[in-house]
């Protein structure tokens, strides 16, 4: 454990317990750091704190004499980023960066330095003076620091008229190799599914979606921009010179063991292109259908129904819920070499070998429905339907589901009884509904409590009158949560888990449908005979210490 740093002060003389005592006092109250309460009470001197700070957390404390940089590692990193936050190279150790810092504690600019060094940040303290001086000392000859001339020439800006072989010299430039580099070491690093890189008027901005939330990310300088841009269009076999209109493209790499599929989109906004990556890690391919949150009882309904030797099964949720993941989970728990599986997917997500995959290539005019009617004559036991965008690829997939295939598909529904609504809604016959679907299961990801930070702590009174309410149960004084820490990027959550709602299509449900009854009563029912909705589903989770009531509110409504 870490000594306190009012216990390190007064061991130095630098504070007396009685002074100790009254901030920690004022930090109760005031909930700011002690730290800062120290030195603004008049208590310490800022030096004698941050020394103080650096022996408690053990980050190295460098006197004015030692913030001298070799000169081969100073241009690493950019003069901007350095005097912005504050931040001084000093020489490589043992693979890592040594860096002399205002706020070595600050995660972002740890961050910021990795993504434009492409190494390991190892933190130091220093005195903040004695460091404004040193980055003076060390960038003096550097034009990168964000100032202008005044005296420059003014200069007209035609919009749109950047040279294009400027731009591409630009883009295999090393510094802009290595930021896009970086970007997606980085992503694959904190388990990011999508990237975005967008530009301002007066900044540029760039965001991981890391279990299904945005979080910002330190930027690259503006001035690059245009070449970041470029470099992720060379990369995806882009056109560079078109700037006016959407294109979309792919990248196949590999990065920190993993081998990934990057969807690229990028379109035109007032203030330059925005790029958007979507991250496909190829080894979520072998998650199972244990791993993706199943309770027992459930688990057991599930592989019943996906055993069947014909019918249909819909998956059903709003984008970006998990369906394509639980697909080819059930798709790897009935592979063998037995059975002939097709899939049709925009796009094609994950490889599967042994499975045939195609691409819907509606410019050409290969849509669902018509490669859905080739696929049937390709004498498949199984077929999975990426998506039912229409009436006529829904017809097509019921008929081959009551011809002796087992066919599998999504629809964007927000629960199981409303995908058979839905399905009604778009024209299909009542009785060949009835008799071809097997199940439909709706889900959610909800994150999972981060488990190397996980504490028992009470409930916010307002979420817990929530699960009160709807359980109609008392909730536990105490529940799971995450403090924070490196695993979880501070946040408290690590990964995510899925919340499911099977429901099986039963004999009386089968008449229910052919009734064309409400979802609602379709639902009443299903729950009558044990299914257990999303919402259930959640608060069984929130039980289990797998998730939180936080979380379950986010993703999920009450009527679910």
């Amino acid at each position: 454990m870490p000594t306190p740093i009012g216990e390190i002060l007064i061991a130095r003389g630098k504070l007396t317990p009685e002074r100790l005592a009254r901030a920690e006092q004022e930090q109760e109250r005031s909930r700011r750091p002690l730290p800062e309460l120290l030195v603004r009470l008049g208590f310490c001197a800022e030096a004698d704190v941050r020394q103080a700070m650096a022996q408690s957390l053990g980050i190295p404390w460098l006197e004015p004499a030692a913030l001298r940089p070799d000169p081969a590692v100073v241009n690493l990193l950019p003069a901007s980023l350095a005097h912005k936050y504050a931040a001084l190279p000093l020489r490589r150790e043992n693979g890592r960066l040594l860096v002399a810092l205002d706020d070595p504690l600050n995660l972002s600019t740890l961050d910021d330095i990795r993504l434009a060094t492409g190494l390991h940040p190892a933190p130091a303290y220093a005195d903040p003076d004695a460091l404004r001086h040193a980055l003076l000392e060390a960038y003096h000859d550097s034009d990168d620091t964000g100032g202008e001339e005044e005296d420059a020439e003014i200069e007209v800006v035609r919009e749109g008229e950047e040279n294009i072989a400027e731009l591409q010299r630009l883009a295999r430039e090393a510094l802009v190799v290595r930021l896009v580099n970086n970007l997606l070491r980085e992503a694959v690093r904190a388990r990011a599914s999508d990237v975005h890189i967008e530009a301002f008027e007066d900044r540029v901005q760039v965001r991981y979606r890391i279990d299904g939330i945005l979080h910002e990310a330190p930027p690259p300088p503006q001035r690059l921009y245009p070449a970041i841009v470029s470099r992720v269009k060379i990369l995806a076999d882009l056109d560079i010179a078109e700037r006016r209109l959407p294109q979309d493209g792919r990248i196949k790499t590999h990065i920190l063991g993993h081998d990934i599929d990057i969807r690229v989109s990028i379109v035109p906004t007032l203030h330059g292109e925005a790029v958007v990556m979507r991250l496909l890690d190829q080894s979520v391919i072998h998650l199972t259908l244990e791993q993706l949150g199943f309770n027992v009882e459930d688990l057991a309904r599930y592989e019943q129904s996906i055993h069947r030797p014909h019918g249909m099964l819909l998956v059903t949720g709003p984008t970006g819920s998990g369906k394509t993941t639980t697909l080819y989970a059930s798709l790897r728990r009935i592979f063998t070499p037995a059975k002939k599986i097709i899939t049709i997917e925009d796009p094609v997500e994950y490889q599967f070998s042994g499975v045939n995959q195609i691409q819907v290539r509606e410019r050409i005019g290969l849509t669902f429905a018509r490669g859905l009617r080739s696929i049937v004559r390709q004498d498949p036991d199984v077929i999975m339907v990426g998506e039912i965008r229409d009436r006529e690829t829904l017809e097509i997939a019921i008929h081959a589901a009551l011809t002796g295939h087992f066919v599998y598909s999504t629809l964007h529904t927000n629960d199981a009884a409303g995908a058979i609504a839905r399905t009604l809604d778009m024209g299909m016959e009542a009785y060949l509904l009835a008799s071809s679907v097997q199940a439909v299961m709706a889900q959610r990801l909800a994150r999972r409590v981060c488990p190397d930070c996980r504490t028992l702590r009470a409930p916010e009174p307002e979420m817990r009158l929530i699960m009160e309410r709807e359980t109609g149960a008392p909730v536990p004084d105490r529940l799971w949560y995450g403090e924070g820490c490196t695993t979880c990027r501070f946040t408290g959550y690590a990964s995510r888990v899925g919340l499911f709602e099977l429901l099986t299509v039963s004999e009386s449900i089968r008449r229910l449908i052919l009734d064309r009854a409400s979802s609602s009563q379709i639902k009443a029912l299903a729950v009558q005979q044990g299914m257990r909705t999303l919402r259930q589903d959640g608060w069984a989770k929130v039980r289990d210490g797998v998730t939180t009531i936080e979380e379950v509110v986010r993703v999920s409504t009450e009527d679910e």
